[in-house]
């Protein structure tokens, strides 16, 4: 076992837009929420935008997501730039949400060695409120006991 451990404490926090079409997904991840883009003819999707890419006609929303998924593909940063350069090593994966689509985040909580593809993963909530920095998108494992989904 590594003698680290991808830690979300050491990922830097970011500013988000909290207003436009992704205003909705940071205001909910900025309380623990996943909340996804959703068209009225019933399709999540990614990345948030005014329209559906498969019903462009359709309305478009946002739902409440599980906050779970399985990781698709990872990679490890052992370099990181500007704000992440102090976070390095770090992993980024493209997770899988129950609702269908795919989204990039980081994985936190984790083994170097543990990492998988095909990991059940639930997301991470670090907390933070409006008008401070927030949290990216972060996943951990879901049986790891540490999890806030």
């Amino acid at each position: 076992m590594s003698e680290y451990t991808f830690d979300a404490a050491r990922l830097p926090r970011m500013e988000a837009e909290l207003d436009g079409y992704a205003a909705p997904y940071w205001s909910g991840l900025a309380t623990g929420r996943l909340l996804l883009p959703f068209c009225e003819a019933g399709h999540y999707f990614w990345v948030p935008r005014p329209f559906c890419p498969r019903h462009p006609e359709s309305d478009v929303g946002y739902r409440p997501g599980t906050g779970q998924g399985t990781v698709y593909s990872f990679t490890i940063v052992h370099r990181g730039e500007g704000a992440y350069a102090a976070a390095a090593p770090y992993a980024l994966a493209y997770v899988e949400l129950d609702e269908g689509p795919r989204v990039m985040a980081h994985l936190v909580d984790w083994h170097p060695g543990e990492l998988v593809v095909g990991a059940r993963v639930g997301l991470r909530h670090t907390g933070s409120g409006h008008g401070d920095a927030i949290t990216t998108l972060r996943f951990a494992p879901i049986e790891h006991p540490s999890r806030q989904l």
